[in-house]
């Protein structure tokens, strides 16, 4: 009897059973998603959900960490996230449906690490959501300086912990993507990659302006803190590649899925780290190192202090605005379809899979999630939530790169539109990178990220285990 229930715990789902809840054939029932996003749409996913949190809002944390060498901490983290967006290419060309790594550990090490790793990611997304939502109110302000002389109270503009009592800014962005996102995913998407391209330009423009005046001697000393403190910023700034996993979250929701998740994860991760590593060579070369600690909506304030004229600033602002408004968006829309599938799967209770009939869209989903980021991003200082989110993307990056060797040892058999080249020597330097970042996260994170994983253990042996269909 024990040796069962020891057993349940390790009981894999069937891939073929996967792959059949991801397969082309149109939708006939109610709680399905519908395929309505391209390639386009797909890329311009995975650039939205990462291009804006590294480079609006991270760099005032990075930097103090690594002084000038962030420019090698977001080198560092982009290798990491290439290793591993090989491993999602392949496993998303396999196993091609919502859920992403949830879905992947599903077919490769068993329900009960499933589920942990679900919830890595559903920490991961929401609070990362609530990180970026608190940087969107920083740079709001920063707006309204510019346009009236004149921000919103700290009470009302930070979190407790931070000098406020209530982020309301962050509060009206949540608010605004939970009503876009009910819509209906090809709304969303479209409207996001519009976004992204805009603020694209705006990263385009800082670029030109910055680099007017880059000066050489702002890089030293180059790495004032050594290789601890390059670690530390890298490990710091990973959770802005989130945007790999919201790539294969659309696994239901994409035309042609095992040619265009693969192809959308590689191309996006090319474009992310390019204008990232850009951005912070020319943010480290415009002003010296020390002044970015502290330093709210950091990129606006170089661009007013270079050229000494306040409509530069107000673009950045207006650009930072769209940009994380766009990566809330995305990452909100990645974290209602883990819950999808996780529910889809039994694990968690029926509501998460309700969709609405008209737009296919998972309402009580998206309103819970809502409410969950909201409470989050109001109240929870943005250094907290920014060292979670690091330690639940990695994880569940991990996580993919050894379910790649897993799946090639006991299913060899099943076709892959894409393969790790080098295997298994990618894989295995991926999880090994991941490992490396996780281990300079500071200690409070790995508490709170304890606390996480036993409640999720909580849940699960008190609920899932139960009601999971493979039961």
């Amino acid at each position: 009897m024990a040796g069962s229930r020891i057993a349940d715990l390790f009981r894999c789902k069937p891939v073929g059973a996967i792959a059949a809840e991801g397969d082309d054939n149109p939708n006939e029932l109610p709680h399905e998603l519908e395929r309505s996003i391209g390639l386009f749409q797909l890329t311009m996913l995975g650039v939205g959900a990462t291009i804006g949190t590294g480079i609006f809002v991270a760099l005032t944390t990075a930097v103090p960490l690594a002084g000038p060498a962030v420019i090698v901490s977001f080198v560092i983290a982009g290798i990491t996230a290439a290793l591993t967006a090989l491993c999602y290419a392949e496993l998303g060309s396999t196993i091609p449906v919502s859920g992403s790594s949830y879905s992947y550990a599903y077919a490769t090490l068993g329900e009960f690490v499933a589920f942990l790793v679900g919830a890595c990611l559903l920490l991961e997304y929401a609070v990362s959501a609530s990180a970026i939502a608190v940087g969107w109110g920083q740079y709001l302000n920063e707006l309204f300086v510019d346009l009236f002389g004149w921000r919103l109270p700290d009470a009302l503009a930070k979190p407790p912990g931070a000098g406020g009592v209530f982020n309301l800014p962050a509060v009206v962005l949540v608010g605004s993507c939970m009503v876009l996102l009910l819509r209906g995913a090809k709304e969303s998407t479209t409207i996001n990659a519009v976004l992204v391209v805009a603020k694209l330009l705006v990263l385009l423009f800082f670029v030109v302006i910055a680099f007017t005046g880059f000066n050489s001697e702002n890089l030293a000393p180059f790495a004032p803190m050594g290789v601890a403190g390059i670690g530390a910023a890298a490990s710091s700034i990973f959770f802005s590649y989130i945007g790999i996993d919201a790539v294969s979250t659309a696994g239901d929701e994409v035309k042609n899925p095992r040619r265009n998740l693969p192809l959308g994860v590689v191309l996006s991760l090319l474009i992310v780290t390019a204008v990232y590593v850009l951005v912070a060579i020319a943010a480290v070369g415009a002003q010296p190192w020390t002044a970015f600690a502290g330093q709210e909506a950091g990129l606006a304030v170089i661009l007013r202090n270079l050229t000494g004229a306040g409509w530069t600033s107000l673009v950045l602002c207006l650009g930072a605005i769209i940009s994380i408004f766009s990566v809330t968006l995305v990452v909100m829309y990645g974290q209602t379809r883990i819950l999808f599938a996780m529910s889809r799967d039994g694990l968690l209770p029926r509501i998460f899979q309700k969709t609405d009939p008209r737009t296919r869209v998972p309402t009580w989903n998206t309103a819970i999630v809502a409410a969950f980021i909201a409470f989050l991003a109001a109240f929870v200082p943005l250094d907290v939530l920014v060292n979670l989110t690091s330690m639940g993307t990695l994880i569940a990056f991990a996580i993919v790169s050894a379910g790649v060797i897993i799946l090639r040892r006991t299913r060899p058999d099943l076709p892959r539109g894409y393969k790790v080249p080098l295997y298994p020597v990618l894989p295995i330097a991926s999880v090994a990178f991941c490992g490396y970042l996780i281990i300079g996260l500071p200690w409070d994170t790995f508490a709170l990220f304890g606390v996480w994983a036993v409640a999720a253990c909580l849940i699960y042996f008190g609920y899932s285990r139960k009601h999971s269909k493979l039961g």
